[in-house]
């Protein structure tokens, strides 16, 4: 997966330890109501469209910015579904931590072709909501928060 430079500049001198970071995670839906999908280059699993800001950058232009560089499909932000801090670290293969606040966005799709656009999917494509491909369960409750009329979903417990 590709590495932002700032963190690049971070790991110099920090290391492996557990970096908390910013992420955003993008729910695209067409004007036939299908999901936007990418099959992640580094494990093989379906998930939605997901990075990390640049500093400065505003989450919902980062979202865009993402949906854009893997999928090639322009969107545009038409809510914020949920913020979360993911409960787990992620450890990656060479032996990063991090774990991620996370905005997730609705988005809709307004141009473009979906397509593998950079190195970090093997696979993108648009799915009918009841033929998904296997989904983590964090994908599928932002999916579910995404489609509800309810305001943005935030933990109200630790």
């Amino acid at each position: 997966m590709a590495i932002p430079d700032f963190i690049r500049a971070v790991r110099a001198t920090a290391g492996h330890q557990l970096l908390f970071l910013p992420g955003v995670s993008a729910v695209v839906f067409d004007d036939e109501g299908r999901l936007l999908l990418g099959r992640r280059a580094d494990n093989g699993r379906w998930t939605l469209i997901t990075g990390i800001p640049d500093p400065g950058e505003q989450p919902a232009l980062a979202a865009v910015r993402e949906v854009y560089e893997e999928t090639a499909v322009e969107c545009v932000v038409e809510r914020v579904v949920l913020v979360e801090a993911l409960p787990e670290p992620v450890t990656y293969p060479n032996g990063d931590q991090c774990q991620y606040m996370d905005t997730t966005f609705r988005c809709r799709a307004v141009g473009g072709e979906a397509r593998v656009n950079d190195d970090e999917s093997l696979d993108v494509g648009w799915f009918p909501l009841d033929a998904l491909p296997p989904l983590r369960d964090s994908d599928l409750f932002r999916i579910k928060q995404a489609l509800a009329d309810e305001p943005t979903w935030f933990a109200t417990t630790a």
